[in-house]
């Protein structure tokens, strides 16, 4: 999910929210109401209260309908699944070839959301076929930011990037999948040349943004028009040979990923941490890394206590005033 939130909470107001509307629902013993807000809090980046009322009321649906006596962990996942890309299609099969592409092509974003330091790591990711058209979907976790600078934006252009680059590498082909990948990128690219002013053959000028009114004649020059397809155009072949050079580098870490999603068919960011170890990147953790530490803290053991020394005779007379 990569989209702008405006005035949505962000993951302490969904906390909140969460606490108030899980209050009507039979939780499994096994969950804390707390530890169940905050985690759903972070797996829901950009929902709104309605939204968050919705997962609650899924959930308890969902539960019903698997006759659960409890809304189990399970039951919520399955509710944030539903409202985010619809119904799992049970009825729609994928090929072993075309499961096979849609896994290398969803690992190749994952790795380098993992491997770029100011792009968005996994969330969770599955090649479960839903709704009408998905053959699959990833759920990333944005940072709560509200500026961008060009290093970046080229992080985010060269991450959407991946699953078309993963394709040509493993595949030598690309399929028709990567289609909203290309306009989400081209879009970017545009955006950067013509209105952040941050291209320096164009030069610090915007000629108005996707709100602009100049819709009916574009407010540049033909030249002026020419000058920034060449600068989109390179901008992206830049980003896309930056991708190429990251996947057949990190070519195995791919594989891994790739090869346990086609063995379970979902991958969450513990999968993971497990996979390719933690991201690389000093202080970057984001809510679901300081949630998982959080739970692991909670998890381990106590620390061990090596036995106290048996007593032993002192050498010297102790006098004892």
């Amino acid at each position: 999910i990569n989209a702008e939130y405006g005035d949505r909470p962000d993951v302490s107001g969904r906390k909140e929210i969460f606490l108030v509307h899980l209050k009507p629902l039979k939780l499994h013993e096994s969950l804390v109401r707390e530890d169940i807000a905050q985690k759903l809090a972070v797996l829901t980046p950009g929902f709104s209260g309605a939204d968050i009322a919705n997962v609650c009321n899924e959930a308890a649906l969902h539960a019903a309908r698997v006759e659960n006596e409890s809304v189990t962990e399970t039951n919520f996942d399955t509710a944030i699944e539903r409202i985010i890309v619809g119904l799992e299609r049970k009825s729609r099969v994928l090929g072993k070839e075309e499961k096979k592409t849609v896994a290398y092509h969803e690992a190749g974003h994952a790795v380098c959301g993992w491997f770029l330091e100011f792009a968005d790591p996994l969330l969770k990711v599955s090649i479960i076929p839903r709704g009408v058209g998905a053959l699959g979907y990833a759920q990333y976790l944005p940072a709560e930011r509200y500026l961008y600078s060009t290093p970046q934006l080229i992080d985010r252009m060269c991450m959407t990037l991946g699953g078309r680059v993963s394709e040509e590498i493993f595949f030598g082909e690309i399929t028709t999948g990567a289609q909203d990948d290309l306009q989400k990128i081209t879009k970017m690219a545009f955006e950067v040349c013509a209105n952040y002013g941050m291209n320096a053959v164009i030069g610090p000028v915007s000629y108005g943004g996707k709100d602009s009114k100049e819709s009916f004649q574009k407010p540049f020059s033909e030249k002026t028009g020419e000058m920034l397809d060449n600068e989109v155009r390179k901008m992206i072949l830049e980003a896309h040979q930056r991708t190429k050079n990251l996947l057949t580098e990190k070519k195995e870490a791919v594989v891994k990923v790739a090869e346990r999603l086609l063995e379970k068919e979902i991958l969450t960011r513990q999968d993971m941490i497990e996979l390719l170890g933690k991201r690389p990147f000093e202080g970057r953790s984001d809510d679901m890394d300081k949630y998982l530490d959080k739970q692991g803290e909670k998890s381990a053991p106590p620390p061990f206590e090596a036995p106290a020394p048996a007593p032993s005779v002192a050498s010297k007379k102790i006098e004892v005033r």
